[in-house]
């Protein structure tokens, strides 16, 4: 009887300095918008390698990683994580070092199978949707735009999208674990409709911060595509898992809620 064949399964850790990564096989750490630098990261692959947008980075963020991933790499399991946020394993979340809190192969490899999609716990904002801190934080013309595109592009997407604003939460991060076949469907939809948001915005006017904003649409819509599939049956309540994650560096959490309360009642947006 010929043996069944394991699953394989890779994680990018995106950075784009020298930093930590998870000791274990699954993550590769790879160096975001690495053709906008002449400094090369030890260990690191590079996201302007073979198929890839790596240029576009100020555009996209860690999205050129995701990019990259798609079109070069080979698993049957495909995530993207940060270099200061990992997915986290729960029954480890109580360990002193945020490393040892990170999910390993060992802990995930069983799963696959069942379990198609892996998320992070969602980011919840209580007092505003999803559309609205966008536009309180950055630009709601970019969400405007996206409307527009999906419309023209993948129509049957727009009671989703229209339904999927209006949440106060969110599964954010442009964080995701997901089984290859969905990758591929998934990365098709979001470079089509990024691809084409990216003609239609002027940049000229904006920060370096706030111009980053294929990234930030990429966060939110994610949530569209993952909520069309469960409402399709293309994916099944039963195959998603929600991980926590873990912070690698303590946050400044009076900064952040100083900068979210500015943003909604005093119209300061976000530009770093």
């Amino acid at each position: 009887m010929e043996e069944q064949k394991s699953l394989t399964i890779r994680i990018l850790v995106t950075m784009h300095k020298p930093y930590r990564v998870p000791e274990d096989a699954m993550y590769l750490p790879i160096h975001v918008g690495a053709a906008l630098h002449s400094k090369v990261l030890p260990g690191v692959q590079r996201d302007d390698e073979g198929d890839n947008i790596s240029e576009k980075n100020p555009l996209y963020c860690e999205l050129t990683g995701l990019y990259w991933a798609w079109k070069n790499l080979d698993a049957d399991y495909v995530g993207i994580a940060h270099y200061r946020r990992h997915f986290g394993w729960k029954p480890r979340m109580h360990e002193k070092d945020p490393f040892d809190r990170v999910v390993r192969e060992k802990d995930i490899m069983p799963l696959f199978g069942q379990i198609r999609v892996f998320l992070p716990k969602k980011r919840r904002y209580v007092i505003e949707t999803l559309y609205s801190h966008y536009s309180h934080t950055h630009y709601m013309g970019h969400l405007d735009e996206t409307r527009r595109i999906i419309a023209e592009l993948y129509p049957e997407y727009l009671p989703t999208y229209d339904r999927v604003l209006k949440q106060t939460s969110g599964y954010m991060f442009n964080m995701v674990i997901m089984e290859r076949k969905l990758l591929d469907q998934y990365c098709g939809w979001l470079f089509r409709i990024l691809g084409e948001l990216e003609k239609r915005i002027d940049t000229s006017g904006l920060s370096y911060y706030q111009g980053r904003y294929c990234g930030r649409v990429g966060e939110i819509i994610f949530n569209v595509w993952l909520a069309f599939q469960l409402e399709k049956g293309t994916l099944q309540k039963k195959e998603v898992r929600v991980l926590p994650y873990v912070l690698m560096e303590k946050p400044d959490y009076p900064k952040k809620i100083r900068a979210f309360l500015s943003a909604k009642f005093l119209h300061l947006r976000y530009e770093r």
